[in-house]
């Protein structure tokens, strides 16, 4: 089976700008690319909330354009700066989107970002085979 891109329309310029895949497929996983917080016209917001969910929309993009949901998500690592002004934010918005079993998580408290003001980054790996009920 052959590795492929999974590029949704918004994040085009991960490919073309960046060089790299917002998600590639390989095997029977797709592996994500990392995620600030930065809208698809690169505006960063203030509000860490906004940041945080535009990087969980993100993967949620990805999921979608290879036809998953948040459930075939079996690995997220974060990145944060400030870890603990906003855990309990990040804590509750992750709590939207992932179901039981619930994936593995690592969290990590980093110094900063490329992207100034960037306070989260998320990265992931999802099986794209369904999970037996």
């Amino acid at each position: 089976m052959k590795d492929r891109a999974i590029i949704p329309d918004e994040l085009k310029g991960f490919y073309s700008d960046w060089k790299m895949s917002p998600g590639l497929a390989c095997s029977d996983f797709l592996f994500f690319s990392g995620f600030t917080g930065a809208d698809a016209e690169g505006n960063l917001s203030s509000n860490p909330e906004e940041q945080i969910r535009m990087a969980f929309r993100k993967v949620g993009l990805v999921l979608a354009k290879a036809g998953l949901s948040y459930n075939a998500l079996v690995e997220m690592t974060t990145y944060h700066a400030g870890l603990r002004d906003h855990l309990e934010l990040f804590k509750r918005i992750r709590a939207e989107h992932v179901v039981e079993p619930y994936p593995a998580w690592t969290a990590i408290e980093v110094s900063g970002f490329v992207r100034e003001g960037a306070i989260i980054e998320i990265k992931a790996v999802a099986n794209r085979v369904p999970k037996s009920e």
